[in-house]
C-alpha cells in the first residue's frame, strides 16, 4: 500500500477518533446504534493513521502525502 495521507491528515484523524472515544466513554453519546456506528468510524480513522493509507482516498484518487525529495 502506498502512503496517501500526510501528517496533518493523521493528526486530524487521531483527534477525531479520540474525541469520539471520549464522548462514548463518558456517556455523552448514548444509544446502542449511534455509539456502535461512531466506534466503527473511530476505529477506521485509527487504522488509517497507523497504516498511512486511506482506502476512501484511493477510491476517489486523492493523495495528500507528498514525499520528501
Amino acid at each position: 500500500m502506498k502512503k496517501n495521507i500526510n501528517n496533518n491528515d493523521k493528526l486530524i484523524r487521531f483527534l477525531i477518533a479520540t474525541a469520539i472515544a471520549l464522548l462514548i466513554y463518558f456517556g455523552i453519546i448514548t444509544g446502542t446504534v449511534a455509539s456502535i456506528i461512531l466506534l466503527i468510524v473511530a476505529l477506521f480513522l485509527l487504522i488509517t493513521v497507523l497504516l498511512n493509507f486511506c482506502p476512501i482516498y484511493k477510491l476517489f484518487g486523492l493523495n495528500t502525502h507528498k514525499p520528501k525529495g
